[in-house]
């Protein structure tokens, strides 16, 4: 007859070590799957109670109107119908046109400074120093960062009495504040960041010796490039662009601030309709705006399909 302790003993790993290899194996393998089921079964439950079930209250919520500042809980889509009608589309258009080129420029500015903090900066010292300077954004209010562009680009301001006083220009160039101009720079600075880091870090997993591998078997530094690291650090490149277009399209700051009321975004309108108090109105800015970026996201991921396999891409940087 068995020993009650060790049927039903607390010492689990005891019994485990005791079992049969097969057996161990299994049980080891059941106890890892029942782990990893109850750990995603709580961040689904988490997830759906904290963001999606928000969502979903938000999309309802836009088929709903505003009557003399109250909240008509009828379902219809004469929100949707006056959105469309009041000429937000062309406010629309300009918004996804300056995130795509904030993102743009992000990448294209971010990738190569990127690949060399992760592969070509040779002191430890200085790629932390360039880490700890690339969060101090992070640790800034968005306002304060943004207003010192004004007197920098400001009529009088630094740039326009620098090039005045050199007798470079003989008139201030007003096209620098209360522009698209103002608003893109505005904008490069504080999101630099989310585009360099997640990058940086996807290129951190690649291994030296595959670049080695690549330059030996006589592949060019543009071959190395373009067939070595950008497909394995695309993972990376995916989470930058997403952590950067998704803040321009919403970015309210930037536009107020740098644009003077002459470079509406939807952000913009966001904040009107919330300070009228057309919530339906903000609800349905809000969700066109997450269905812009879930079309331009969806759009990435085709793209990416097309440049390199992401799921192999992951399989290596867990290798």
């Amino acid at each position: 007859m068995p020993d009650p302790a060790f049927l039903f003993g607390k010492d689990r790993q005891q019994r485990m070590s005791l079992a049969l290899p097969g057996q161990m194996s299994f049980a080891q393998r059941y106890t890892a799957l029942s782990g990893a089921r109850v750990v995603t079964i709580l961040f689904l439950a988490v997830w759906i109670g904290l963001v999606i079930l928000p969502l979903l209250v938000l999309f309802a919520y836009s088929f709903f109107e505003t009557k003399t500042f109250v909240t008509v809980y009828d379902p219809s889509l004469k929100t949707w119908m006056t959105l469309f009608e009041s000429g937000r589309w062309e406010v629309a258009i300009r918004t996804v046109r300056i995130a795509l080129t904030v993102t743009l420029i992000e990448l294209a500015c971010g990738f190569p400074f990127a690949l060399w903090l992760a592969k070509g900066c040779r002191y430890k010292s200085v790629q932390a120093a360039v880490l700890t300077l690339l969060t101090i954004p992070f640790f800034l209010d968005m306002s304060s960062r943004t207003i010192v562009w004004r007197a920098i680009l400001g009529r009088e301001g630094l740039i326009n009495s620098l090039l005045m006083g050199l007798g470079i220009t003989d008139q201030p160039m007003e096209w620098m504040l209360y522009s698209e101009f103002s608003v893109h720079f505005g904008m490069i600075a504080p999101y630099f960041p989310t585009m360099v880091l997640p990058i940086y870090l996807a290129m951190t997993f690649i291994d030296d010796d595959l670049i080695k591998a690549s330059n030996d078997l006589g592949g060019s530094p543009l071959q190395t490039l373009l067939n070595v690291i950008i497909p394995l650090s695309l993972p990376g490149i995916i989470a930058g662009v997403v952590f950067t277009l998704g803040p321009a399209l919403a970015a309210w700051v930037e536009p107020g601030m740098l644009g003077g009321g002459f470079v509406n975004l939807l952000s913009n309108s966001v904040e009107s309709a919330y300070t009228a108090l057309k919530y339906p109105v903000v609800a349905a800015l809000s969700t066109f705006v997450i269905l812009i970026l879930a079309v331009l996201l969806g759009l990435l991921l085709l793209l990416s399909r097309r440049v390199a396999d992401l799921g192999a891409s992951f399989k290596v940087m867990r290798s």
